[in-house]
């Protein structure tokens, strides 16, 4: 029978908690919002955070330290550009590197002219870089990322496996990536998150790969809801979401659920009650 109802139950282990994050302000966003021509300039080539920035980045770390968000945080993806790894691991990252601890960072000292202290991967969850979430690419300099070669040593602690070329074969200096294929880049994106095991994940993203993303969902949701998914990320902004597998794409099972067997006994299941 179907419940003609517009709510949905699935089993806890067929879902995950995202919280999905846009950068903080970068150079090219001040650039921009004085003359959208300053995107194709190269000066603003992989575009670093501004000084604006940076106190963005700490209020968001206030923020998921003080709501309890970041103790229950499996996993933090972020897009291999320099203004969403700094973010990252700014936001999400252990403290100031501690001398005589000899483990690798997250961030170097003053990366992507930062002023910042080196900041440690100590007690905190894994970072990994994923291209799937890059932002709307082509044209512009500020979304062309550097090789990984040289972020591995800006970013030492942060995994870089899954990317498959040193130097950035994505980015296009002729075409733009059109909304319709960032939107089926991020279905596949949320398809991947599906496969992993954590069930709490932080993704580190641009504003427009996360709404072109959020706009291929929601059809069958009230108007209101859709409108709500809809909405451009400000800065440095977080949304607590969650994603369902419906599809059978991931193969978690529950670590909560009980079977109601006692051990050693034959117990027959009875549905009369």
């Amino acid at each position: 029978m179907n419940s003609g109802t517009n709510e949905g139950i699935y089993p806890l282990h067929r879902s995950k908690t995202i919280h999905l994050v846009r950068h903080a302000q970068g150079v090219h966003n001040v650039a921009g919002e004085k003359d959208l021509t300053a995107f194709m300039s190269e000066e603003l080539f992989d575009a670093h955070l501004t000084p604006l920035g940076w106190k963005q980045v700490d209020n968001l770390r206030k923020h998921v330290h003080a709501s309890g968000l970041f103790k229950n945080i499996d996993l933090v993806v972020v897009s291999p550009l320099l203004r969403t790894m700094q973010t990252a691991v700014g936001a999400f990252g252990g403290e100031a590197t501690v001398v005589g601890i000899d483990v690798p960072p997250l961030m170097a000292e003053n990366t992507g002219n930062s002023n910042c202290l080196a900041i440690s991967s100590l007690n905190c969850p894994p970072f990994i870089a994923v291209e799937l979430c890059r932002e709307e690419m082509g044209i512009h300099p500020c979304d062309r990322r550097r090789s990984i070669s040289e972020y591995k040593s800006m970013f030492p602690a942060i995994d870089f496996s899954l990317i498959e070329t040193d130097r950035d074969v994505w980015w296009s200096p002729k075409t733009r990536e059109k909304p319709e294929d960032v939107a089926a880049r991020g279905l596949k994106f949320m398809k991947w998150l599906l496969t992993r095991e954590e069930k709490e994940i932080v993704v580190v993203s641009h504003g427009g790969f996360l709404i072109h993303t959020l706009r291929a969902y929601g059809d069958d949701c009230h108007p209101t809801l859709k409108k709500e998914m809809s909405i451009f990320f400000n800065n440095c902004e977080l949304r607590s979401m969650v994603i369902v597998d419906r599809s059978m794409i991931g193969s978690d099972t529950s670590k909560t659920d009980f079977s109601g067997k006692i051990p050693g006994n034959a117990v027959v299941a009875s549905d009369a009650d």
